[in-house]
C-alpha cells in the first residue's frame, strides 16, 4: 500500500478512537460563529491527526479546520488537508453521520484521501489512479442514468433551512450529515449524487473528491474552473458531484457552472 495512504488510514483510526470516546458523552461545546460549533472531540482529534501526520512527514504543510491557518503551507508541494470531525452538529446530536476527513494534496492535486466514520466503522480510502475502497473492498458509483429516479443526499442543515424545497417534490432527497461522508456514500454506490450550493472549504471535500473520481464519478466546484487544492483562500462557492452518467443532467438541472 502507498505509505501515505497507510499513514492517513492509521491516523484516521486513531483519531476515530478519540472521537468515539466523547460520542454521546460529556464534553465542552464552543461556537466559532453562528451555526459553527466546535467540541473537545474536534480539538483533541485535530491534535492526534497533526501529531501523527506531521510527526511522520515533518516537511509537509498543514490545512485543518481546527488549526489556525498559516501561509507557510503555500510554499509546500505536499499539504495535508484535514477536518477532524466533518459533521460536528450531528456528532453533538448523537447522530452517527460524521466523519474524519484526511487528504494529501501534492502540487495542488489530491494524491490520497480517507474518509472515516468511526461510529459505523466505515473507512473509505482512495489513491489517485488506484481506485477507491470501503474497508478494503473496491467501490464504484451507481450506473443510474435517469436523474428523476436518483437518490440525492442533502445536508441536514440545508434541508432544514429550506434550501432543498425546490427539489423535494420532484426528487428523492435523503438528509445526511457531513459533506465528506455524503461524498463517500455516493462514491460507494449507496446514493447517486450530492450537491451543495452553500460555500464550503477545502477540508470539507478534498478527500471525498478523490473518492468520487476514483470510484468513477464526477465532481466540480462551482465557478467553472478545475479545482486545485491548497489555495490561499480555501473557500469555494459550492460543490456538485454524482455518478458519471448523471453529472451533465444534474448541472443542467441546477443551472450552475
Amino acid at each position: 500500500m502507498n505509505p501515505d495512504l497507510q499513514l492517513a488510514q492509521d491516523a484516521a483510526r486513531q483519531a476515530g478512537t478519540v472521537v468515539m470516546s466523547y460520542f454521546r458523552d460529556e464534553y465542552e461545546i464552543r461556537h466559532k460563529g453562528e451555526g459553527n460549533p466546535v467540541t473537545t472531540a474536534d480539538l483533541e482529534a485535530d491534535k492526534v491527526l497533526k501529531g501523527i501526520l506531521l510527526g511522520a512527514r515533518p516537511d509537509d504543510g498543514w490545512l485543518s479546520e481546527e488549526t489556525v491557518d498559516s501561509t507557510e503551507r503555500l510554499s509546500k508541494r505536499r499539504v495535508w488537508i484535514v477536518d477532524p470531525i466533518d459533521g460536528t452538529k450531528e456528532f453533538i446530536q448523537g447522530i452517527p453521520q460524521f466523519a474524519i476527513s484526511i487528504a494529501l494534496a501534492v502540487d495542488g492535486d489530491i494524491a490520497v484521501g480517507v474518509v472515516y466514520n468511526p461510529a459505523r466503522n466505515e473507512l473509505f480510502s482512495a489513491e489517485r489512479g488506484k481506485g477507491a475502497t470501503l474497508n478494503g473492498v473496491p467501490i464504484f458509483v451507481t450506473p443510474l442514468t435517469d436523474l428523476k429516479t436518483a437518490n440525492i443526499l442533502a445536508s441536514r442543515s440545508e434541508v432544514k433551512r429550506g434550501e432543498f424545497d425546490q427539489f423535494v417534490d420532484a426528487y428523492t432527497i435523503t438528509p445526511i450529515g457531513s459533506i465528506a461522508y455524503k461524498l463517500a456514500l455516493v462514491a460507494g454506490g449507496q446514493a447517486d449524487l450530492t450537491f451543495t450550493l452553500t460555500p464550503k472549504t477545502e477540508w470539507d471535500f478534498a478527500a471525498g473528491a478523490l473518492l468520487i473520481e476514483e470510484a468513477g464519478g464526477r465532481i466540480q466546484v462551482l465557478g467553472g474552473h478545475p479545482q486545485k487544492f491548497n489555495q490561499p483562500n480555501p473557500l469555494v462557492k459550492g460543490v456538485v458531484s454524482s455518478n458519471g452518467a448523471l453529472f451533465e443532467p444534474l448541472m443542467a438541472m441546477l443551472k450552475v457552472r
